[in-house]
């Protein structure tokens, strides 16, 4: 009797379920090469002095069991703005959207397509 015995090298990786390429910058993994890209736009922005600072992957909750994390949080020296870079926007990104408004009213959310 033979016995199958699957192989699960590295090599045989189910593809993203969207598709995307995962890339890795400065140490940075992006999820996405828009997500790259506009890492790269931004400390471009930031050499050339049209914004002050930005930082990847910033933090908020939404409540006790949630948190939304979008890609970067940036100033300009004046305005600070969240900003999510998306292909597709799922419904659970449209909640996480609504509910983030809702708690931070204060804070513009800019989605990148």
């Amino acid at each position: 009797m033979s016995v199958f015995i699957p192989n699960f090298n590295s090599k045989t990786r189910k593809p993203n379920k969207y598709n995307n390429t995962k890339v890795t910058i400065d140490g940075h993994t992006f999820d996405s090469k828009a997500e790259a890209a506009r890492y790269n736009e931004l400390k471009l922005m930031l050499r050339a002095g049209a914004i002050k600072s930005f930082n990847i992957q910033p933090s908020f909750v939404i409540s006790e069991s949630i948190r939304y994390r979008p890609d970067f949080i940036v100033w300009d020296g004046e305005k600070i703005w969240v900003e999510d870079v998306k292909g597709v926007s799922t419904a659970t990104f449209k909640l996480k959207e609504a509910n983030f408004h809702e708690k931070y009213p204060y804070l513009e959310l800019r989605v990148i397509k």
